[in-house]
């Protein structure tokens, strides 16, 4: 599946998500209050990462740790369109300085 698809997916979500927002609060959640919900959703992720590595008790631990995955992404996605970010080019445009930055390091000195 290419990101457009995975984008324009999580889009219909948060239409459908402003439309429930509106009918219970009388309005959608602000830019704020997504970057809240995915605060929540990194701490939810860590606590399920602990589980997986032993340190916290969690039935399905596997099938949680799919499902706030899915969360974040789902934020980081909702999020990076309301700012008009281009994820896909910004994420490999960061990747690239940080593969620079790995390869500067592994030169020898004075090279």
């Amino acid at each position: 599946m290419d990101f457009d698809t995975l984008e324009q997916r999580a889009l219909d979500i948060r239409d459908a998500l402003a439309r429930w927002e509106q009918q219970q609060y009388g309005r959608e959640w602000s830019l704020e209050e997504l970057a809240l919900g995915l605060v929540g959703d990194i701490g939810d992720l860590a606590k399920l990462i602990q589980a997986h590595e032993g340190v916290r008790n969690a039935d399905n631990v596997r099938a949680l740790l799919e499902h706030e995955l899915s969360d974040v992404l789902w934020s980081v996605i909702v999020i990076a369109h309301h700012l008009r970010v281009d994820l896909p080019a910004a994420f490999l445009e960061t990747m690239d300085g940080i593969a620079s930055a790995i390869d500067e390091r592994q030169r020898p000195p004075g090279r």
